[in-house]
Parts: structure tokens; C-alpha cells; sequence
């Protein structure tokens, strides 16, 4: 068999040197993950909770457009879908408004505040409507700025 030199450095090499690099980097990744985990959480974080208390059971919603803009509905259908709300349907509003609404229509201002809050604006109103088969209906006004990391 023929003798190859291309690898005889790295071969003849004492274990020694290999086991000091593997120790070595070893503890900068213990130093360097411990740093992490000793950081202290910032004001900003700790005082910033997504949502209320989730209302019992399921809240089903429906989105109408009272904006200029295409797909806002579908935009916001979205960003309500992803914080575990049930839209039902989404469509557009009779006429174009300036601000968000958010309308309760059973009677339970909980909900509806809740769904402002995922969708992060609205002015909440109580207006029973009995014939509606939802819980909260959102009109989105001209105001409606999704974040854009939702904004299609």
C-alpha cells in the first residue's frame, strides 16, 4: 500500500491538543449561553401582555371593510385568526368610516375588548343585535394599519 503525506501532520498530532480545543470551546459556549440566561428581562418586555384574559369559550367575529383599501378585511381576518379568535365572515361594510369599530352584539363588552386588543385598535361599542349570529363585529375604518409582518 502506498504511503500518503497530505494528512500526516493533522495524524500524527498528540490527542492532547484536539482534547484542549474541544474543553476550550466547550466553555466559551457555556460562558457565552450563560450570559443569555442570566440577562435580565427589560421593562419593555415584562410590562407588554399580548392580550386580556381570554373570554370563556369561542368568540366568533365578523370583519367588514369600511375602508378605501383592498384586503384589509383579509388582513385583519388574519391577525385575528392568529390570536385564536373564529371569524366567520368577512366581507364589506354599508359605507366608509374614518375609525375602527368594534361592536359587541351580544351584549358582552369582554369580547369585543378582547378582540381589540389582538387586533391592537378600535373603539369597543355595545350594540345588540339579536338576528347577527356572531359576538363581535369589527368595521375597519381608515385608520386600520396592519403590522408588517401580517400585511400580505
Amino acid at each position: 500500500m502506498a504511503y500518503s503525506r497530505t494528512y500526516a501532520s493533522i495524524l500524527e498530532q498528540s490527542r492532547r491538543h484536539w482534547r484542549g480545543l474541544a474543553v476550550g470551546g466547550t466553555l466559551l459556549l457555556l460562558a457565552a449561553g450563560g450570559g443569555l440566561l442570566l440577562k435580565p428581562e427589560s421593562k419593555s418586555e415584562a410590562a407588554s401582555a399580548p392580550h386580556p384574559m381570554a373570554p370563556r369559550g369561542r368568540v366568533t367575529v365578523e370583519v367588514l371593510n369600511g375602508s378605501r383599501r383592498q384586503g384589509a378585511a383579509r388582513t385583519a381576518t388574519r391577525v385575528l385568526r392568529r390570536s385564536g379568535l373564529d371569524v366567520v365572515f368577512l366581507g364589506n361594510a354599508d359605507s366608509m368610516v374614518r375609525s375602527t369599530r368594534i361592536v359587541a352584539r351580544r351584549g358582552d363588552s369582554v369580547r369585543a375588548r378582547y378582540v381589540a386588543a389582538a387586533l391592537g385598535m378600535g373603539a369597543v361599542a355595545v350594540e345588540t343585535d339579536t338576528f347577527r349570529r356572531v359576538d363581535v363585529t369589527v368595521i375597519l375604518g381608515e385608520d386600520f394599519r396592519p403590522k408588517p409582518e401580517v400585511h400580505p
